[in-house]
């Protein structure tokens, strides 16, 4: 998947786009549960050759090493990782 930081990423207008364009975007938008800018811009990529290419990917950098330890999360995940042995007899 492509995906820039907005402050790298250009904004287009793009006119005349055909109906049945328009129809298998919208329909491939819908099917893949994406945004139809998210479909559009892949099928440019597609079709520009650069699909697949790596980007940066900005998304969720904001939480690298934002880790804050907390024993309430520790205890309701190790709770979550108790296997009761009566459920699978």
């Amino acid at each position: 998947m492509l995906r820039r930081h907005k402050s790298e990423a250009t904004q287009y207008t793009i006119r005349n786009v055909p109906k049945v364009v328009d129809r298998a975007l919208r329909r491939r938008a819908a099917r893949q549960a994406k945004s139809l800018n998210e479909v559009a811009v892949e099928a440019l990529a597609r079709g520009a050759g650069v699909e697949g290419e790596d980007s940066e990917h900005h998304d969720v950098d904001f939480l690298f090493a934002s880790w804050v330890e907390d024993p309430a999360v520790d205890r309701a995940l190790a709770d979550q990782r108790d296997i009761d042995a009566d459920l699978w007899r």
